[in-house]
């Protein structure tokens, strides 16, 4: 009998808990509940098959914290769909960018660090991202959706290139950028700084995606190359020439 993870059902009532504080802090209508729940449920679907495919390994603490930024990023959705007030949006987003430089860390002193906890940690990051690239979109232009969807677009250009599934080591820089992400598009959704500045901050954001995922797919791209049947027959060829 398959083992039912208790983590999406917590991660879920959790979420309930916390929209429901937002709800008597009068934040929220029927549009953030909506919104909320639904973002929620998608997550504890998601996270319940990915567990499943563990065969029994359930979470560790670091992804106990990972899921913890994902009811956050599921309250700042709840939010930004509710016209909730900024400051609660920015305060949830910032705590969910804070503990995003603790579940590594908790990772690395509990000797439980996993190639799941490294996917569920990246796939919130792409998450929360999107969520702020498209509450700040609305006020600055749909150019800044292409910072939240540059990671969906990604995948679904692996659907057409398989060889974009190739396995790379693991880039710091990589999680640099994700972190200016976040922290820029906060500061952005904030409204702290002029509009002139703000948009120049969301370029260079923006700028600094692009060549991180140019890099990617160049070197996926290379090692597509030298790993392929063709690459292989030719090298044989040269070694017995």
């Amino acid at each position: 009998m398959q083992r039912v993870h208790p983590g999406p059902l917590i991660g879920l009532a959790g979420l309930l808990a916390l929209l429901g504080g937002l709800e008597a802090a009068g934040s929220l209508g029927v549009a953030g509940w909506l919104a909320g729940t639904s973002a929620g449920l998608a997550v504890a679907v998601l996270l319940g098959r990915a567990l499943a495919r563990r065969r029994g390994a359930g979470m560790g603490p670091a992804d106990r914290v990972t899921l913890v930024r994902a009811q956050l990023a599921c309250g700042v959705v709840a939010l930004a769909a509710g016209a909730g007030p900024v400051a609660l949006l920015v305060g949830l987003a910032a705590v969910a960018l804070v503990l995003d430089g603790v579940d590594g860390r908790v990772a690395r002193r509990t000797g439980t660090a996993s190639a799941f906890g490294a996917r569920f940690d990246l796939e919130v990051d792409a998450f929360l991202i999107l969520v702020l690239s498209g509450y700040v979109a609305a006020a600055l232009g749909w150019w800044v959706l292409l910072i939240g969807a540059a990671r969906y677009l990604f995948v679904a250009a692996g659907w057409l290139l398989p060889w974009l599934h190739g396995t790379l080591p693991a880039r710091p820089w990589c999680k640099v950028v994700a972190v200016v992400q976040g922290v820029v598009l906060t500061v952005a959704a904030a409204e702290v700084l002029p509009p002139a500045a703000t948009r120049l901050a969301l370029l260079v954001a923006l700028a600094m995606l692009a060549e991180s995922f140019g890099r990617e797919v160049r070197d996926l791209w290379r090692l597509a190359r030298r790993t392929s049947p063709r690459s292989a027959r030719a090298r044989v060829l040269v070694d017995h020439g």
